[in-house]
């Protein structure tokens, strides 16, 4: 397929998973599928041994990866990809999970993230990366850690992320909830998730499946919220050990402190976090990835 006509079809992809955020308020869901996805990344492994190195590749969509424990419910959200997948089969599903991701904080009130295409899927169960690669919410803290923040920086330290990245990227939160039959985490339903709350961006009634307990009241709309409620004294809102420790934490409530008072500084960062995350272990063909964006082409141009 040519580059013209290949950058036309994830256009239409892009438009398509629009249309789907909006029917079926799934932000939440697909913006979690991409980083279970991406965050398995392991900085240690080089990328020329692709896959083993984890990341953005698609194994997600294979048992045993979508049974790990962290992954709970996010079947889900392949469900939901799996029309538009099955409509696009030349676009790989790690470019779809991270499309809808990216798609879905934009469409949520979000930034628009830079993104690019092109990732390779890999191509079986055997290349699934292990569990245990992903941030757990509660004690007791995987490998020994002594706390929240150690926890938090023992993950996303091993994908090459920073504290202010860290910080900027718990800022997510500021979407979705947590299920006790998923995670065990949060409550079964509060006045923010019964249906009776309008929690879309464009104030419109819908929520989904209802019930869990939200770290937000808009928990569809994409803010700095989060590092205002988390701080706060309302019980229908979700705050965790690792949520807490963002404030905690001396070198963590720097960033935290920012972004709630400048959704400006923390959309800012968090573009380039998520666009960072997105790319995590990801392979491209062509080796430099495509942009849909970029203004120097038209989809009437003879070349291309």
């Amino acid at each position: 397929m040519k580059l013209k006509a290949k950058r036309k079809e994830y256009l239409d992809l892009r438009e398509e998973i629009k249309t789907l955020l909006d029917k079926t308020n799934s932000a939440p869901l697909l913006v979690r599928l991409a980083w279970h996805d991406s965050g398995t990344y392991d900085k240690s492994i080089r990328i020329e041994e692709w896959p083993k190195c984890g990341g953005a590749n698609g194994s997600i969509r294979f048992v045993p990866e979508i049974n790990h424990k962290a992954n709970s419910g996010l079947v889900h959200g392949l469900e939901l990809l799996k029309p538009l997948k099955d409509k696009h089969p030349s676009i790989s599903w790690a470019d779809l999970i991270q499309m809808a991701s990216a798609t879905a904080i934009e469409q949520a009130g979000g930034p628009k993230i830079d993104m690019r295409y092109g990732r390779k899927d890999v191509s079986s169960a055997a290349e699934c990366a292990p569990e245990g690669n992903l941030p757990a919410g509660a004690k007791p803290w995987p490998n020994n850690a002594a706390s929240a923040a150690e926890h938090l920086r023992a993950v996303f330290e091993r994908m090459g992320f920073n504290d202010q990245e860290i910080v900027a990227l718990s800022g997510a939160h500021t979407l979705g909830r947590a299920n006790p039959e998923r995670s065990g985490l949060g409550k079964d339903s509060t006045k923010y998730t019964d249906g009776t709350s309008i929690v879309r961006p464009d104030g419109k009634p819908g929520s989904g499946r209802i019930g869990g307990q939200s770290w937000t009241k808009q928990w569809l709309k994409f803010d700095n919220s989060y590092f205002q409620d988390v701080t706060g004294d309302d019980d229908d809102l979700l705050k965790l050990d690792t949520d807490r420790a963002l404030f905690a934490d001396e070198r963590l409530k720097v960033h935290a402190n920012e972004y709630r008072e400048s959704a400006t500084d923390f959309f800012r960062d968090y573009a380039m976090a998520h666009k960072k995350l997105s790319e995590l272990g990801s392979k491209f063909e062509p080796a430099g990835g495509i942009d849909i964006d970029q203004v120097d082409w038209c989809l009437e141009c003879p070349i291309q």
